[in-house]
C-alpha cells in the first residue's frame, strides 16, 4: 500500500482496486471536486443484482417499447428480423459497455476522468459536452412520456384535471422534472434504491400487459407478417441499417457507463449484472411492443404504439391509475439512470470548482427543458406543427451513434492497448500533469470518422459509412487512435532516451 505526504496525493491499492488518496496537490486543482473525485472501496457498494437492476430499470421505458415498430416501419424488417435484430444489438453493445466500464470499477472514476486519458483534460470536454446534450435530449423526451403519465392518471381520478388536455400533460412534465432531478441530487446509493425496487415491479406489470393482450392476438400470424421492403431487396442491407439504430440506442451508455461501475464492488459483478441485465430485457419488452401494438386494434378500436396512450383507453379508472403509477415508476427509473447522470458528470468535468452534482443536475433539467420547449408550446396550442418527438428520436438513433462511435472505440483502445489497464490517478486531476491540456491522438482519431460522416451526409459519397456509423466510427477511431498514440509514445520515449544519453 503507497503512502502519500501532506502535499503529494497518490493511488492507494486496496486489493484489486484502487483509490486516491488525495491531497492538496490534487484538491487546491482547478479540476477536482469531490463529486467527481474517485470512489472510495467501501463506496463501492453495488452488487451483481444491483447491476442487472439498473439495466432493467433502464431498458423498460417507452422508447423501447417502440423500438419493434421503428424497425418494421422505418427499417423495412419483419417483425421476427426485428425482435432477432434488437437482441443482437443489445448482444453486440455489451462489448463496449463491459469494456469500459472496467476502468470506472478498478479506480473509481467517473466517464469525463477516464476521458482525460485519451483526450486530455482540457480536450475531454469537447466528447463530454456531444454526450450530455444527447442526454439532455434523451431527458426532456422521457420527462414528456412521463409527464403524459401523470397527466392520465391524474385524469382518471380527477375529471377537472382531464379537462386541462395539453396543459395537464404540460404541468405533469414539470412535475415528472422535478422527481428526477430530486433523485439524482440525493445521490448514488437513491439511484441504487430505485433501481432495485422499480425492476421486479416492472418486471411484474410486464407480463401482465402480454397476458391482457395475448389472447387477442396470433403470434404465429404476427411472426410470418411480410417485411415492409420491396421484394427484390437484400436483407443484409436493411438487416445491418437497423443493427446500428438499435446498438445506437445504448451507443450513449457504452461511453458513460464508468458513471456506474465505480459504484460497483467487483469486475465480476459489473459483468455478470450487464449480461443479465440488458439484452433479455431489451428483447422482452421490445416483443411487448410489438405484440400489444398488433394486438391494440382488437383491444381498443386502433392501433396505437405508444403504451401510455394505449394503457389510457383501458375502461377501468382503477386499472389506468394502477398502470399509470406503473410507466412512471419505470420512466423515472430509465431517466434518472440513463439520462441525468451522465450529463451531470460531463458538465462538472467542464469548470470543478464552480459546477458541484447538485448545479450539475439543474443544468441538465434546464437543457432539458430547452429543447422540449417547441413541443411543450405545442400542447400549450400557441402554436401547431407536424413535427413528432417519436420521428425526432428516432432520426437520432443513426445521427448521434455516428457521433459517439468514435469515442468508444478510443476509450477502449486507450486503456486496454496503449495504457494497457493502468492510470496514474492523480495526474487525473492535475492541470499541468501528464494528461494535462490536449490529447492530439485523441481529438484527431474522433476528427476523422465525424468528417467523413459530413461528407457521407452532404455528397452522398460514402454513405455506407454514414448508414452503418457506430460500427466504422468506433472501428476507425480505435485504429486512428492506436497509431496516433503509439508514434507520439514512441517518439517520447526516444526523446528521453536521448536526453539520458
Amino acid at each position: 500500500m503507497n503512502t502519500t505526504s501532506e502535499q503529494n496525493s497518490s493511488a492507494v491499492q486496496v486489493g484489486e482496486f484502487f483509490e486516491l488518496d488525495a491531497a492538496a496537490d490534487v484538491k487546491n486543482s482547478a479540476h477536482y471536486n469531490d463529486d467527481i473525485a474517485p470512489t472510495k472501496v467501501k463506496e463501492r457498494t453495488w452488487n451483481t443484482w444491483n447491476v442487472a437492476a439498473l439495466w432493467v430499470g433502464m431498458a423498460i421505458c417507452v422508447p423501447t417499447y417502440t423500438l419493434g415498430g421503428v424497425l418494421t416501419a422505418y427499417f423495412g424488417l419483419s417483425v421476427s428480423e426485428a425482435l432477432i435484430t434488437i437482441l443482437i444489438a443489445n448482444m453486440v453493445v455489451l462489448i463496449p459497455l463491459t469494456l469500459n466500464a472496467f476502468p470506472g470499477t478498478k479506480y473509481g472514476i467517473p466517464f469525463p476522468v477516464l476521458l482525460r486519458s485519451s483526450f486530455g483534460i482540457s480536450g475531454s470536454n469537447i466528447p463530454c459536452l456531444i454526450r450530455a446534450l444527447v442526454a439532455c435530449g434523451w431527458f426532456g423526451i422521457q420527462t414528456l412520456f412521463g409527464g403524459i403519465a401523470i397527466h392520465i392518471l391524474l385524469s382518471s381520478l380527477f375529471e377537472s384535471w382531464a379537462a386541462l388536455g395539453g396543459t395537464g400533460e404540460v404541468i405533469g412534465f414539470f412535475i415528472f422534472l422535478v422527481m428526477n432531478l430530486s433523485i439524482v441530487i440525493k445521490g448514488s446509493e437513491s439511484i441504487k434504491i430505485l433501481e432495485t425496487m422499480a425492476a421486479p415491479l416492472l418486471l411484474a406489470v410486464s407480463i401482465g400487459l402480454l397476458m391482457w393482450a395475448y389472447p387477442q392476438i396470433s403470434v404465429t400470424e404476427l411472426l410470418e407478417t411480410p417485411p415492409n421492403r420491396p421484394a427484390d431487396a437484400s436483407f443484409w442491407q436493411y438487416f445491418f441499417g437497423g443493427l446500428t439504430a438499435m446498438v445506437g440506442f445504448w451507443a450513449t451508455l457504452s461511453l458513460n457507463i464508468p458513471d456506474f461501475s465505480r459504484y460497483v464492488k467487483s469486475q465480476k459483478s459489473q459483468i455478470v449484472g450487464q449480461i443479465v441485465g440488458l439484452p433479455a430485457t431489451m428483447f422482452l419488452f421490445a416483443a411487448l411492443g410489438v405484440v400489444l401494438t398488433a394486438a391494440s386494434t382488437t383491444l381498443v378500436g386502433e392501433t396505437i404504439s405508444d403504451p401510455i396512450n394505449l394503457i389510457g383507453k383501458i375502461d377501468s379508472p382503477i386499472w389506468v391509475a394502477i398502470a399509470m403509477v406503473m410507466i412512471i415508476i419505470a420512466t423515472l427509473s430509465t431517466n434518472t439512470a440513463a439520462n441525468i447522470v451522465s450529463p451531470t458528470n460531463d458538465f462538472q468535468n467542464v469548470a470543478p470548482k464552480k459546477i458541484n452534482q447538485t448545479r450539475g443536475v439543474l443544468i441538465t433539467g434546464v437543457f432539458g427543458v430547452m429543447l422540449m420547449s417547441w413541443e411543450l408550446i405545442k400542447k400549450l396550442g400557441w402554436i401547431e406543427s407536424d413535427v413528432s418527438v417519436e420521428a425526432m428520436y428516432t432520426n437520432w438513433l443513426l445521427g448521434y451513434s455516428s457521433l459517439l462511435g468514435p469515442i468508444a472505440g478510443i476509450m477502449v483502445v486507450d486503456y486496454f492497448i496503449i495504457k494497457k489497464q493502468q492510470l496514474d490517478l492523480a495526474q487525473l486531476y492535475k492541470t499541468n500533469g501528464i494528461y494535462g491540456g490536449f490529447n492530439s491522438a485523441g481529438l484527431i482519431a474522433f476528427a476523422v470518422p465525424v468528417v467523413l460522416t459530413i461528407i457521407a451526409l452532404t455528397t452522398g459519397f460514402l454513405s455506407w459509412f454514414y448508414q452503418y456509423g457506430w460500427f466504422t466510427g468506433s472501428v476507425l477511431g480505435g485504429l486512428v487512435y492506436f497509431v496516433v498514440a503509439a508514434k507520439d509514445k514512441e517518439a517520447v520515449t526516444s526523446g528521453q532516451q536521448v536526453e539520458q544519453s
